[in-house]
C-alpha cells in the first residue's frame, strides 16, 4: 500500500472490512481496563486510524490522520508504558501531553512480506499494568491475527483484480477477432466475385485454373472467417445463433456441401449415404456448417490414399449424422480435448487452420439441444456422431443462442 492519500484510504478500508478487528479492540479493552485502542496504519510521514474501539471519546475516528512525529510510532518495534508521569523518556511528549495518556503499548503490524503496515496500540490516561508477560503476548497474537487477516485480503483483491485485467484484456482480443472478421468481408468477397468472372471468361485452361485456385482459398478464407466469428460471438455472449426452420429435404442440402468440397479437392473420395426420411426443424446453413467442418476435418487428419465416410438418417428420436475416417487414432491425452477451441490433431503432419472447425460444430449441435461425440480407435478409425433430436426441436423457439460446452465421449485407444 502507497504513502499517498488513496493509499492511506485503501489501508482504511482494508482494515474495516477485517471481521476479527473489532473484536479484537474490544477483547483488549476489556483485558487490560484501557479505554481507548485502535489499528493504525503508519507511514514514513503519516499516522492513520484504521478502527478504533474509543472510550474516552477523543474523536479519531478511522481516516483521522496524525503527523508521524507527534506520536509514539516513529519507529516498528513494541513500545510498552505503564507510568508515562514516571518515565523520563516519555513525560515531556507531545503526544503523553495533549492526550493525557499514562499507561501506553503499542505492538507493530508486520505483512508476511516483512512489510510493516502499522500498529495496534492502546492507552488510558489512568496508569494500568501492562509489562506483564501474558498482556504483551496478548498483543503480540492479535497484532499477528490482523497482519494475516490483512495478507489473505489483500492476495485476494491482488488476484481478484489480474483475473478482472485479464478479462478485460480478453474481451478486447475478442473484440478486435471480431471487428477484424467483419472487416475482411468485403475484400474477400471482391476476390470471390473476380476469380469467379475469370474462372467463367478465361479460355486458357492453364489461366482458368489459377482462377479456380483463387476461388478455392477465398472461399476456404471465407470458412475461416466464419469460424472466428462465430467463436467471437460465443465468448462474447452472443452465442450460436440459429434461425429455425421446417427443412422438407435436408439430403439435398447435405449433397450439396459433399459436392462443394469434391470440387474444391478433385482427389478426395467421400463415400456418402445420405438417407433421412423425415422433415427436418433446424438451420440448415448451420446442419451444412457442421457437416462441412466434420468433413474438412477428416480430409485433413485421415489417411490420404483412404475414403471418407458420410452418412446421415433418422432414427425414431434424432437426426444423426456420422463422418468416419482412417488413421492414427486420436491420442488418448487429446481426446477430451477436441472439441475445445484452437485444438488440433497433434498427430497430424498437416497442421492447417485455426483448431475452431470441432468448436463451432459442437456449439452448432448444443443450439440444437443435440450432443456429439467421438470414438477413435487404431483398427476402427475416427468416427464423429452428431445426434439432433427431432422432437425437442418443434419446441425450440425460432431463434437460440448457447455457449455451453460439449463433452466428447471418448472409446480407449488400443
Amino acid at each position: 500500500m502507497e504513502d499517498t492519500p488513496e493509499g492511506i484510504a485503501n489501508a482504511v478500508a482494508a482494515v474495516g472490512r477485517l471481521d476479527a478487528v473489532s473484536t479484537s479492540l474490544q477483547i483488549l479493552c476489556d483485558v487490560t481496563g484501557l479505554r481507548y485502542a485502535a489499528v493504525a496504519r503508519v507511514t514514513d510521514k503519516t499516522w492513520a486510524v484504521c478502527a478504533v474501539k474509543d472510550r474516552l471519546h477523543l474523536g479519531m475516528e478511522p481516516g483521522h490522520q496524525l503527523a508521524l512525529h507527534d506520536t509514539l510510532c516513529g519507529t516498528p518495534a513494541a513500545l510498552v508504558i505503564e507510568r508515562a508521569s514516571l518515565d523520563a523518556r516519555y513525560i515531556n511528549h507531545p503526544t503523553i501531553a495533549r492526550y493525557k495518556i499514562e499507561s501506553y503499548v503499542s505492538m507493530p503490524i508486520v505483512l508476511k512480506n516483512g512489510g510493516y503496515f502499522g500498529a495496534l496500540c492502546a492507552f488510558d490516561s489512568r496508569p494500568t499494568k501492562l509489562a506483564a508477560a501474558h498482556i504483551v503476548s496478548l498483543f503480540r497474537q492479535f497484532a499477528g491475527l490482523i497482519a494475516s487477516q490483512l495478507d489473505n485480503q489483500l492476495r485476494q483483491e491482488r488476484e481478484h483484480a489480474a483475473l478482472l485485467d485479464e478479462r478485460a484484456a480478453s474481451e478486447l482480443r475478442e473484440q478486435f477477432i471480431a471487428i477484424l472478421g467483419h472487416d475482411l468481408r468485403n475484400p474477400l468477397q471482391a476476390i470471390c466475385f473476380g476469380s469467379d468472372v475469370l474462372e467463367r471468361k478465361l479460355r486458357d485452361p492453364l489461366l482458368r485454373g489459377h482462377a479456380s485456385r483463387i476461388k478455392t482459398n477465398a472461399l476456404r478464407m471465407s470458412a475461416l472467417i466464419d469460424d472466428v466469428l462465430d467463436f467471437a460471438r460465443g465468448r462474447l455472449g452472443g452465442g450460436i445463433g440459429l434461425e429455425l426452420t421446417n427443412v422438407d429435404d435436408i439430403n439435398s442440402g447435405l449433397m450439396t456441401v459433399i459436392q462443394e468440397l469434391e470440387d474444391a479437392q478433385p482427389g478426395c473420395e467421400i463415400i456418402s449415404n445420405i438417407s433421412v426420411t423425415r422433415a427436418v426443424r433446424c438451420d440448415l446453413g448451420r446442419i451444412q456448417q457442421v457437416a462441412s467442418n466434420l468433413l474438412g476435418n477428416a480430409l485433413t487428419h485421415g489417411r490420404p490414399e483412404s475414403a471418407i465416410r458420410i452418412c446421415a438418417r433418422d432414427d425414431e428420436d434424432d437426426l444423426v449424422l456420422d463422418v468416419w475416417n482412417a488413421g492414427e487414432p486420436i491420442p488418448a491425452e487429446s481426446i477430451d480435448k477436441i472439441f475445445e477451441p484452437f485444438w488440433r490433431h497433434s498427430i497430424s503432419a498437416s497442421r492447417n487452420g485455426l483448431g475452431l472447425g470441432l468448436h463451432i460444430c459442437s456449439q452448432i449441435v448444443r443450439a440444437h439441444h443435440g450432443r456429439i461425440s467421438v470414438t477413435s480407435t487404431r483398427e476402427g478409425g475416427t468416427q464423429f456422431t452428431a445426434r439432433l433430436p427431432l422432437g425437442d426441436l418443434q419446441r425450440i423457439p425460432s431463434v437460440t443462442h448457447t455457449t455451453q460446452p460439449v463433452q466428447a465421449v471418448a472409446v480407449e485407444q488400443r
